[in-house]
């Protein structure tokens, strides 16, 4: 019997240790379920790309990174503004799953009363590795190519990432 595990993340944009994450996740699973969370956000500060600029970021980070994609399940799933129907709602975008990872809290909380396993993610450098290190560092014209795979630097080069990401900051300031 396949074992598949679920892992949620915005991926605003995927970094390295996403990838880790994922790599030590799959010595665990034969299959992950990996949904690109808040899927209708984008163009604002938090979430500057698009589920479909996402879905490109993560495929080629995953394949720049060597994962087999035969074990992956990428699922764009909207946010439910009601957490008592959020686990219900996601089930209903994703192949069925049998162990949740995840260590932010509400999420870790909703599953297990859902009834389902949840096991922590090992963090990898966490102060570094975060997507609003990297969008923090977008900002200010710091260097943040080497926090995320050269796949999601030339993508967020190709759509004019860090431009749109500065557009939209100064109009949250107006």
């Amino acid at each position: 019997m396949v074992k598949r595990g679920l892992f949620v993340g915005r991926f605003q944009p995927i970094h390295l240790g996403h990838l880790k994450a994922i790599r030590d996740v799959l010595n665990e699973v034969d299959e992950l379920v990996i949904v690109i969370g808040s899927a209708q956000y984008s163009h604002n500060v938090d979430d500057p790309f698009t589920a479909g600029e996402r879905l490109v970021m993560v495929r080629g980070a995953l394949e720049e990174a060597g994962v087999d994609c035969r074990q992956i399940w990428l699922v764009p799933v909207p946010d439910v503004h009601l957490h008592v129907m959020w686990v219900s709602a996601l089930k209903g975008y994703t192949p069925k799953f049998d162990v949740v990872y995840s260590n932010e809290p509400l999420t870790r909380r909703l599953f297990m009363e859902d009834g389902y396993e949840v096991k922590s993610i090992r963090f990898h450098k966490r102060k570094v590795y975060s997507s609003t290190e990297i969008r923090e560092r977008m900002l200010n014209g710091e260097g943040w190519e080497k926090l995320v795979p050269r796949s999601v630097v030339e993508l967020i080069r190709e759509i004019d990432g860090v431009n749109r990401l500065r557009d939209l900051a100064k109009s949250d300031k107006a």
